[in-house]
């Protein structure tokens, strides 16, 4: 029975060759993005399940003051008063905040430079266990000169030596290699380096210095609302309530004029995705996972699954029409209707068995573009994935199969073998509300595609409030911190001579990632914590930042570098300051002067964006490199002139890689292409849009195509009766393409809901953002019109040049 299935669909594949091929092309489309997006899921959510304490750890994140900021930064008295008075943590574990370090690390004459550098102390790999592969298993970083590389590390270090106990070079140290370890990924951290001695002398007993990352362990089984209520008592018994004493306050005003921090934290487990986002958005070293966009990807794919079921399903029930007299022969000679559905399922599998070999074929091709595209290493192997696509094989079959089947099976005998079932009702309207649904969709990635791209645009062309234009931003990296602004200094005047350098300074910060530094203080009874921005001189005119009342720092007041300071805009509205030229306020900053140094405001800066335009503008402070001396200034700013850029650029090298740091590689990079990086993720969503917009279109396209000439065949005898009767040509295309115009009309209603309620939503991530208005609707109605009539009206006016006596003489 099975093989003489096999042969009727063989021989209807053999009849029906082109529409068999949109079948199978349009299902495997659809199977295709279903596979991408699973193997992005899969990924992100693999992120430490690896990890058996993941559900008993969790980072720490402070929301500081009244601005929202949420910092995945950490001071050492606050880790260590919680571990030893909170009974339900078993160990804490201070890491180097949140990013690594790229640096060179020598061993012996050998050299490299290394990569993913980390820092921390003596219960990082209780809370992080990669496994020891050489070496000791406990104790790995308790002294300071310790160090555990991994795998890949040591080999490219140490090739074939053995390294434990030999001494390497880091940051004007050696240390002892203890351990090797195996690095388990996906991981929020995969360093290749950890070294001891994280913590800094000056950090270990100031509450104010949020300089780690933290991550703590629990014991099993406690509650996470409990632990957080002691952790937040903690910082409240040893900042706000001794604080607000020392200052002779009660607690409401010291909170009301100071702010107060509050504790967040995040289980191991979920932090990827669903963890609170920090205010430089990466939490953990290997970043965040974008939520937003897997969403996205997740119901993008699935939409064009669907579509291509409906456009599958529609296909299967307008051919069925052409069997509907071989499914009636059949009922007559004994078939039940059991037998007719197992038969039409059989070569829904086996259609669903060919678009799926052909969706791992478009996977396989497209994959190193989507992995570029992610950035990620993504590969089709594994137990889990293997699992997943049998899932999809028998979702497929069970929803694209099961109703034509169905459908099929249940033609009236008598009425299909006397031909009238083609001029049924009851034969239509299931596939005109499916290709109603098809165009509803169409026109929600139509309206998405135009929207995401009007907004990327708007953050890509938005005046940023500075100009990044030749300027270029060198790393440097200069050990020695102490000396770093002299050094700085010095170089100074050096590249000022190199032909095509315009101009130089620096600042305390990137264009896109904010500064290295924020501190809180109060005015006008309003607490506030800004991001200080040290400057050197210069640095604001470089940048074309305006400034909007009084003057720039300047060298010739020597103030300027003592107790002179500017404000952005943004934090003038902010402590209610409406002529803040000359206003004495009272800083946040220690380093020797006290919490009560005096600062005089000289000028107000016209607002710019220092973070991406997802951010709102914060709250600055700018100050000279001298006035503070934190030395926190880890690039320098070069103008260069766009003539003979290549020969500026090989003198710059030649005199870095001399005088600066001879043992980093000289690296460059334009401002304004480094803050475009904080939109890259609005940019793929863009280009996501597009291609699924394509993909979507040439579904629809298929669909269409395919009904219009299923509906248009079974009417080839009205078209000829209408000819004969004198109908013109022009009258017959409005007839036979009136419905469908129709049908696309209905659609795009359908679609203008879910497009805007949706895309509102999207747009409600970001501070600045357009406006959306009725073009993106017209474009979308345009664009599905055009589309109809061009299908329709070539179809149309094919069957109009029929032969009339042919399907007058028809039976």
């Amino acid at each position: 029975m099975i093989f003489n299935w096999f042969k009727i669909f063989i021989y209807h594949l053999k009849q029906n060759k082109l529409f068999s091929f949109l079948n199978v092309l349009g299902l495997s489309i659809g199977i295709a993005g279903v596979i991408f997006a699973i193997l992005y899921w899969n990924n992100e959510n693999a992120y430490d399940k690896w990890n058996p304490e993941k559900e008993n750890v969790y980072q720490v994140l402070n929301k500081i003051g009244s601005t929202g900021d949420i910092w995945a930064s950490n001071s050492i008295p606050f880790g260590e008063t919680c571990k030893a008075t909170i009974p339900e943590i078993e160990s804490i574990s201070f890491f180097n905040n949140t990013w690594y370090d790229d640096a060179p690390i020598k061993y012996k004459n050998r050299k490299i430079m290394a990569e993913k550098i980390t820092a921390a102390d003596n219960d990082f790999f209780g809370i992080f266990p990669f496994p020891i592969v050489k070496g000791a298993k406990t104790n790995i970083l308790k002294e300071d000169n310790s160090v555990a590389l991994s795998e890949e590390a040591a080999k490219t270090l140490f090739k074939n030596e053995d390294p434990i106990g030999k001494s390497i070079h880091y940051d004007n140290k050696f240390y002892t290699v203890k351990s090797v370890y195996h690095l388990i990924r996906p991981s929020s951290i995969e360093p290749n380096y950890v070294f001891g001695g994280v913590q800094h002398e000056s950090d270990k007993t100031s509450w104010g210095n949020f300089n780690y990352g933290l991550v703590i362990k629990t014991k099993k089984g406690i509650d996470p609302a409990a632990l957080l209520k002691k952790m937040q008592n903690v910082n409240f018994v040893n900042r706000t309530l001794k604080e607000a004493k020392e200052n002779g306050q009660d607690v409401k005003q010291y909170v009301k004029e100071n702010g107060e921090t509050t504790v967040i934290i995040d289980q191991l487990d979920t932090a990827r995705l669903h963890g609170t986002k920090s205010t430089p958005g990466r939490n953990f070293p290997e970043g965040k996972g974008n939520l937003q966009l897997l969403y996205i990807m997740i119901g993008l794919s699935l939409l064009i699954l669907v579509l291509s079921l409906v456009n599958y399903i529609n296909l299967a029930t307008a051919s069925a029409i052409k069997r509907a007299k071989e499914v009636g022969v059949r009922k007559i000679v004994g078939a039940s209707k059991k037998q007719i559905i197992f038969q039409f399922i059989f070569e829904t599998a086996i259609i669903s068995f060919l678009a799926i070999l052909f969706a791992l074929a478009i996977v396989e091709i497209s994959l190193p573009f989507y992995n570029a595209f992610l950035k990620k290493s993504l590969t089709m192997n594994g137990g889990e994935f293997y699992l997943q696509l049998i899932f999809i094989f028998g979702l497929v079959i069970i929803l694209a199969g099961i109703f034509p089947a169905v459908y099929i099976s249940n033609f009236e005998t008598l009425k299909v073998l006397k031909g009238n079932f083609s001029r049924s009702k009851s034969g239509i309207w299931i596939r005109n509300s499916m290709l109603i649904f098809q165009f509803g969709i169409a026109a929600f990635f139509i309206i998405g595609a135009v929207i995401v791209n009007s907004q990327v645009n708007y953050m890509m062309n938005k005046d940023l409030g500075f100009s990044g234009d030749q300027v270029i931003r060198i790393p440097f990296n200069n050990p020695e911190r102490n000396k770093r602004i002299d050094k700085y200094l010095t170089a100074k005047q050096e590249i000022r001579k190199i032909p095509g350098v315009q101009d130089i300074s620096t600042f305390a910060g990137t264009f896109g990632n904010s500064t290295n530094s924020s501190s809180g203080f109060r005015h006008n009874g309003i607490f506030v914590q800004p991001r200080n921005v040290e400057m050197d001189f210069g640095f604001l005119e470089m940048m074309k930042i305006k400034i909007l009342q009084g003057r720039d720092l300047s060298p010739q007041f020597a103030s300027d570098t003592v107790n002179n300071m500017l404000i952005n805009e943004t934090l003038a509205k902010t402590i209610n300051l409406k002529n803040p030229v000359n206003t004495i306020v009272t800083s946040g900053w220690g380093d020797g002067k006290g919490e009560n140094a005096k600062f005089k405001i000289v000028g107000v800066v016209k607002d710019f964006h220092i973070t991406g335009l997802q951010d709102k503008v914060p709250p600055m402070v700018f100050i000279n490199l001298k006035t503070l001396k934190w030395n926190n200034f880890n690039n320098v700013y070069i103008k260069v002139s766009p003539g003979n850029l290549a020969e500026t650029l090989a003198k710059l090298k030649a005199y870095w890689e001399k005088n600066i740091n001879q043992d980093y590689p000289f690296q460059y990079e334009f401002v304004n292409k480094g803050f475009a990086k904080t939109y890259q993720e609005q940019v793929k969503q863009k280009d996501l849009f597009f291609i699924l917009n394509l993909v979507v279109i040439v579904i629809a396209v298929f669909g269409l195509f395919a009904l219009a000439s299923f509906s248009m065949e079974r009417r080839l005898k009205e078209i000829a009766i209408r000819k004969t009767l004198g109908a013109e040509t022009d009258i017959l295309l409005k007839e036979l393409s009136k419905q469908y115009v129709g049908f696309c009309l209905i659609g795009f209603v359908i679609g203008i809901i879910p497009a805007y309620i949706l895309l509102q939503k999207w747009l409600e991530d970001f501070a600045f953002r357009i406006n959306v208005s009725l073009v993106p609707f017209g474009i979308a109605l345009i664009s599905l019109l055009a589309l109809t009539l061009i299908i329709v009206l070539a179809k149309a006016y094919q069957v109009t040049k029929i032969d009339i006596l042919k399907y007058l003489k028809y039976e």
